[in-house]
């Protein structure tokens, strides 16, 4: 039997450190080649869908002069959650996990985030943000992820350019220093390395993703991305909660629930939204979307619902964004 321990970018800031990652055996879900197409293709999707997590094991962390000890969840899931208060410059930082189990070890290792002192903190939802997905469509949805390997699907004009000027902004000082950026998608965790792989490919910047829980049968894939958004809203409080200092970006879509959370997450931190960016989806704009846009407007919120890039990244520089 062979273990996989697949390590998700944690992060941490001056009083706590959150690391966090799946155990299975049999095939884990990062088993991607760009070479693969046709049926190759979609049978390896579908195995990414078909994974046998392991309950109840135990992971150690590695990382400065801390170590300690956990055991996954039922799903496979672990997370670490501990103090920590040793001095760390900001960027990103390697740790290490390891595990036994009967006969089998191994060690993995991940990174993890002390943000650069940010002018923003910026929050992009995946899917029809800036991945086209097509989530209105379940069935087109599904052929495009079956049809398509990473380097055949495609991105939104002018997102990249966008989020270069967010990274960047008020970062004149050093090269290395960037806006932080999360991406939270209600896609499972199963998609994290097409996800991951994605976005290096396109030159997005790097992120600390947060996704949905795993899935682990076919039955499960065939309603990836469905279901309660819950979640999405759960992990954007989590991440403004543990960074309050700063002011927010947040990116989304009208294809599915982004509104809905971002006129919560605004009302809940009426101090902590600089602005929210909804991309329109279909021909034309939703009515109750706009709303939405116009309710989280009055709470002081800049918004812009948007069809093409260009005009987001033309919002962002009239209103001193970037």
């Amino acid at each position: 039997m062979k273990l996989d321990l697949k390590l998700y970018r944690g992060y941490v800031n001056n009083q706590e450190l959150n690391v966090y990652g799946h155990l299975f055996k049999s095939w884990a879900p990062d088993k991607y080649r760009l070479d693969r197409k046709g049926i190759k293709h979609a049978v390896a999707i579908i195995h990414m869908f078909r994974i046998s997590p392991l309950k109840n094991v135990e992971i150690r962390l590695k990382f400065q002069n801390t170590t300690v000890t956990t055991k996954t969840l039922d799903d496979g899931y672990f997370r670490f959650t501990i103090p920590f208060s040793e001095e760390l410059k900001s960027g990103w930082h390697q740790y290490e996990v390891s595990c036994d189990f009967k006969d089998f070890g191994m060690i993995e290792k991940g990174e993890l985030l002390k943000p650069h002192p940010s002018k923003y903190g910026i929050i992009s939802d995946i899917d029809d943000t800036f991945l086209i997905s097509h989530s209105n469509s379940v069935f087109k949805k599904l052929y495009v992820m079956l049809s398509k390997n990473i380097n055949k699907r495609k991105i939104f004009d002018d997102v990249v350019e966008h989020y270069e000027e967010l990274s960047k902004a008020g970062q004149n000082s050093s090269e290395e220093a960037t806006n932080s950026f999360f991406y939270v998608s209600s896609s499972e965790w199963n998609l994290y390395e097409f996800i991951n792989e994605f976005a290096k490919m396109h030159d997005l910047p790097k992120a600390v993703i947060k996704l949905k829980k795993i899935k682990t049968g076919i039955s499960d894939f065939l309603f990836t991305g469905r279901g309660s958004h819950d979640h999405k809203f759960e992990k954007i409080k989590d991440i403004i909660s543990f960074y309050p200092n700063i002011p927010y970006v947040l990116l989304g879509d009208d294809s599915q629930k982004d509104p809905n959370i971002y006129e919560r997450i605004c009302k809940i931190f009426p101090m902590s939204l600089k602005a929210v960016y909804i991309r329109q989806t279909g021909k034309n704009k939703k009515p109750a979307v706009q709303k939405i846009v116009d309710n989280i407007e009055s709470l002081g919120v800049s918004v812009c619902y948007f069809k093409h890039s260009q005009k987001a990244i033309k919002h962002s520089r009239e209103e001193g964004i970037v």
